[in-house]
């Protein structure tokens, strides 16, 4: 069992008075910063910050932290160190790779990507369509929002390079099927691409046991700092051409990053891979068992919540009902615009989200009216059974 109280210990927000008596629920936006980053980036600006890799000492502890945040984290995820790219962001990171396969397409070849996605792993991929790329839809069902794995291998032939989907939405919160569709997606002989922002923050995924070719995702929303992380697998990444500086094109990881580093955060997230450590130490365990661990915290965490929106008929909930199935990312659609229900959750000490979260393309194939929105109420293995019940008690008294 994952031990709250020492996770929450990690954590100095939960020590801040000013959010004391504040439940945090839009964790699927930004979740808590941990110690061990704050403490890294705070270290970089007093003592590091200057030009690294020089051949002075504070400017080489800044280059080996850098090195020390990308071989650890690339250790977490199962790849590669060369791998792992720093970009400012997922959506960044992600149009920086489209303009990539946009010339390693060619015109009358087709890509899928589907209407779940956040549109940061969506739109760029669709605008390939202006260069005589063929762009299909992977549809989910209207009514559950499930993506349904056969329905991917109709649009599968030939032509198909590349399949951009979520590992799961942060709107539908379903946990799709990775390690199964990729193997699809290879058979067809393509590429898969799975944008991981809305399930990374509930456990590194072992990217290489996943077998996607591309794996996205957000440090800001895994207990770091604001960076996008990428994997390209090698293969791939020697394949693609260089975005980056010419002269840097033989490195893996400077290939997809043309802006520069952001060397005080790339050297925080090795922060991230402390915690982990952390976490391991005090429980006995390795990597692997703390992402269990998070996970099933999570799964009991969200159990009694869905339970409670089962007995309320003046809900929708977007997604499968059963906790097991699911993140614990759980979007409402309600009569009242989810603005407003937002605002009677923050007067009850509730921090939610109200709004199409980026997802509108995810929502209009649901019959979600984007203007009014989704209640948003996400969470991770920090939150604890009090907080959950602050939730349930204020939901019962908005809804």
């Amino acid at each position: 069992m994952l031990d709250v109280d020492f996770t929450r210990a990690q954590f100095p927000a939960f020590a801040e008075p000013s959010l004391r008596d504040l439940a945090f629920f839009e964790n699927a936006g930004g979740s808590y910063t941990c110690g061990a980053v704050i403490d890294r980036l705070t270290r970089f600006y007093h003592q590091r910050k200057m030009q690294p890799y020089g051949p002075y000492a504070p400017a080489e502890a800044g280059g080996a932290e850098m090195d020390e945040a990308r071989s650890r984290m690339a250790a977490l995820l199962g790849v590669e160190t060369e791998e792992l790219s720093f970009g400012p962001s997922t959506s960044a990171n992600t149009f920086v790779l489209a303009n990539a396969f946009r010339r390693f397409l060619k015109p009358g070849e087709a890509i899928i990507v589907t209407d779940q996605d956040h549109e940061a792993n969506s739109g760029p991929w669709r605008r390939l369509a202006e260069e005589g790329i063929e762009v299909r839809e992977w549809r989910m069902d209207p009514e559950t929002g499930h993506l349904d794995p056969a329905a991917l291998a109709d649009l599968l032939d030939e032509k198909v390079r590349l399949v951009c989907f979520p590992h799961c939405s942060n709107v539908v919160g379903e946990i799709n099927s990775v390690a199964e569709i990729c193997t699809m997606i290879h058979a067809a002989g393509a590429y898969a691409c799975v944008d991981g922002v809305s399930y990374a923050p509930h456990g590194f995924p072992d990217v290489g046991a996943l077998g996607a070719d591309i794996y996205l995702f957000s440090a800001y929303k895994t207990y770091g700092p604001h960076q996008g992380l990428m994997v390209i697998r090698r293969a791939l990444g020697e394949a693609l051409p260089n975005q980056g500086h010419f002269f840097n094109a033989g490195t893996l990881y400077k290939r997809f990053t043309p802006a520069g580093p952001d060397h005080a955060q790339v050297a925080a997230c090795a922060g991230m891979a402390d915690y982990i450590d952390a976490q391991a130490a005090h429980h006995g365990t390795d990597a692997r068992g703390v992402a269990d661990m998070m996970r099933a915290q999570e799964v009991a965490l969200t159990a009694p919540l869905l339970d409670y929106l089962s007995g309320r008929n003046s809900v929708r909930l977007l997604g499968p009902s059963d906790a097991e199935r699911r993140a614990p990312t759980v979007a409402l659609e309600h009569a009242r615009p989810a603005a407003e229900l937002n605002e009677a959750l923050a007067a009850r000490g509730i921090m939610a989200g109200g709004g199409d979260f980026y997802a509108v393309r995810a929502l209009q194939a649901q019959s979600v009216d984007p203007e009014k929105g989704v209640l948003r109420l996400s969470f991770t293995h920090y939150t604890s059974e009090a907080e959950i019940a602050k939730l349930i008690a204020a939901l019962d008294e908005v809804l």
